[in-house]
């Protein structure tokens, strides 16, 4: 029994590690706006990232073949390029933890693709799960105030759509073709990255100040937020139950609200306390967290 347990309590320590760097890092993408433009900052991230994972590949022994071409370039442009880009210009009027709270609508947005993409049709705990969103939604945005915010909440929903058709069509590429994951994720995110290097040269920004901060914050998202968090992910897919897996998808938005509180005073109100919790509950629901299920 203790041979078992030790290497599920290993994975459950990687899942919490992850959850940290992963939320901790909308707080760093909001803290590099001071020195950068929202799509110099993903470009450079996601084009170094993407050289990182490449360079995995090559230490795993594995193909540098890339997998089907068209599909592949689909899933960067909304994982990466839709998703990433967006969500960092949200970033530059939006809070770090509103704007990642709203970034993890992205199990909503794939109920509802996976409909007419993968045939999965929405059950009754999705769709409680959906009206939860929905209430959660409306009590951050207080429509009733004026939508001072629309914004940046524009923004970070779409962002987290993008999110949500990448993982659908990520979903239909496994189905159709094998490839590996650590494969898929790198050549993605070349063609995502490649597409934010285009939008950034095409959009007016304000010059990268090359300091010590900038610096700092890009490595963060590299080399912790990108590549090892990424990494210890993989690892907790394959030894915990995907239900157990799914509290990340609670826990970083938690505490990426908590550390947005702490580090940049991004306090919430009254309502958004509400509608924070409508959505989280929205997502339990969603992700079958805390269901009992036969055979587990």
């Amino acid at each position: 029994m203790a041979s078992s347990s030790s290497p599920q309590r290993t994975a459950v320590l990687a899942m919490l590690v992850t959850i940290g760097l992963w939320a901790y890092s909308w707080v760093v993408m909001k803290q590099v706006l001071r020195y950068s433009g929202p799509f110099d900052f993903s470009a450079i991230r996601y084009l170094l990232g993407a050289l990182v994972l490449f360079a995995a590949l090559l230490v795993a022994k594995q193909s540098l073949r890339p997998p089907p071409l068209l599909a592949t370039v689909l899933i960067g442009l909304a994982q990466t390029t839709a998703f990433q880009g967006l969500e960092q210009w949200a970033l530059v009027t939006g809070g770090a933890g509103r704007v990642a709270l709203l970034a993890y609508t992205m199990p909503f947005w794939a109920v509802l693709l996976a409909w007419p993409l993968l045939a999965e049709r929405p059950t009754a705990r999705h769709w409680l799960g959906l009206a939860l969103a929905a209430l959660g939604l409306l009590c951050i945005l207080e429509p009733w105030r004026g939508m001072g915010s629309w914004h940046s909440t524009a923004l970070a929903l779409l962002g987290g759509a993008g999110w949500a058709l990448g993982t659908v069509l990520s979903k239909r590429m496994f189905q159709r073709h094998t490839c590996s994951p650590l494969s898929l994720t790198a050549w993605q995110m070349l063609f995502g990255g490649i597409g934010l290097a285009i939008i950034a040269l095409l959009v007016p920004q304000r010059p990268i100040e090359w300091n010590g901060a900038f610096v700092a914050g890009l490595a963060y998202c590299v080399v912790f937020a990108s590549s090892i968090a990424w990494g210890l992910w993989l690892f907790v897919l394959q030894r915990l139950p995907t239900a157990v897996a799914s509290l990340s998808s609670l826990g970083v938005p938690i505490v990426s609200v908590l550390l947005a509180w702490i580090i940049l005073h991004e306090q919430p109100t009254l309502m958004e306390g509400v509608g924070i919790v409508c959505i989280l509950l929205g997502l339990c629901s969603v992700s079958g967290v805390g269901i009992r299920r036969r055979g587990h």
